[in-house]
């Protein structure tokens, strides 16, 4: 049986994946320091299954490694400080932590016997320097040349903690693989995000009325929760990524968050008006990565559109937070 540990279990991205790992028989071990994670009935739930256990963990304190196991073959390091309100009030702590927490992770990582891979999740920020400075490719690949945004800016700290954390990925001697998320969503994923907020906004909106939609033109692609866990499953066992930076995500259908939210109001069933707000600080106005080079390795493309997703996606949050007010993970 294999040994997996998740760090940031508790997260969204996370639960999803311990949740895939568990039908087919793995061992799963979730870490989480409920930062950002939430101990709700879902987390509870999965912890009923006799093959999953929850340690409760700081990754900031180099002694929390002593008393995890050493016989783990799959670890996934999908926790990380991030969120606008720290990456605006606590840039130096975005930075500082979040190297801090890989580098004991790594240590912790080289005296496991049994390991087959390690995953270490970056971001589609890496690429935001380039598209500042420089002329990014759209779709974008992960052989892009990375730029900077400037230093003194606070959005830069999430950025540049994920680029180092990359760099010392591939210098570590770990069998490693670095992959870059890309507008993964669905059930449980908080509210601090576009397809929650606009299904918030459009689910408790009055018939005939207007909701207030950002960025209206800027164009995102997006990956259901479902396809991104079978994807990392699928990269963390296939031998041709070890070793590869790769995006995760889906390349098609580009669409203006307008479409996305006329999408929505759809789905909701009521006819509402849109009414467009100014781009969101920061926010690019493309992001769509190239999974040319994932899909041939893997062998394997998203199986969920979007619509379907969405509605997937409408379902959970109109039972669980809009209906129940359940508290959902932040990220």
């Amino acid at each position: 049986m294999n040994k997996v540990l998740i760090m940031g279990g508790a997260g969204f991205i996370g639960m999803h994946l311990a949740r895939h790992l568990l039908k087919i028989g793995y061992q799963v071990d979730l870490l989480d320091n409920f930062s950002r994670g939430v101990n709700d009935t879902e987390l509870k739930s999965l912890l009923d299954r006799h093959n999953v256990r929850l340690l409760n963990c700081d990754l900031l304190q180099p002694d929390v490694f002593d008393d995890l196991d050493n016989n783990y073959n799959y670890i996934y390091q999908l926790a990380a400080t991030v969120g606008v309100a720290n990456v605006l009030e606590r840039p130096y702590a975005v930075l500082h932590d979040n190297v801090t927490m890989l580098t004991n992770i790594l240590s912790f990582v080289k005296r496991q016997p049994e390991l087959q891979r390690f995953i270490f999740s970056s971001t589609s920020e890496v690429y935001a320097g380039t598209l500042q400075n420089f002329t990014l490719k759209i779709p974008t690949p992960e052989s892009t040349p990375l730029g900077m945004t400037d230093l003194d800016q606070p959005r830069t700290t999430y950025m540049l903690s994920k680029i180092y954390g990359e760099a010392l990925c591939l210098h570590s001697g770990v069998p490693f693989t670095i992959i870059r998320p890309h507008n993964i969503y669905g059930p449980r994923m908080g509210m601090s995000h576009v397809v929650p907020e606009l299904l918030r906004k459009a689910h408790f909106a009055l018939d005939r009325s207007n909701i207030d939609v950002f960025s209206i033109n800027h164009r995102r692609t997006f990956c259901y929760i479902n396809d991104a866990v079978k994807m990392l499953k699928l990269v963390s066992e296939s031998f041709a990524c070890l070793g590869k930076t790769l995006n995760i995500g889906n390349q098609e259908p580009e669409i203006p968050i307008k479409e996305l939210a006329r999408l929505i109001i759809n789905l909701v069933g009521k006819k509402l008006n849109i009414t467009g707000q100014p781009p969101t600080p920061g926010s690019p106005e493309r992001r769509c990565p190239d999974m040319e080079n994932t899909f041939q390795l893997i062998g394997y493309k998203p199986q969920v559109d979007l619509q379907e997703g969405l509605a997937r996606t409408y379902a959970w949050y109109k039972t669980n937070v809009f209906v129940q007010k359940e508290s959902v993970c932040a990220k």
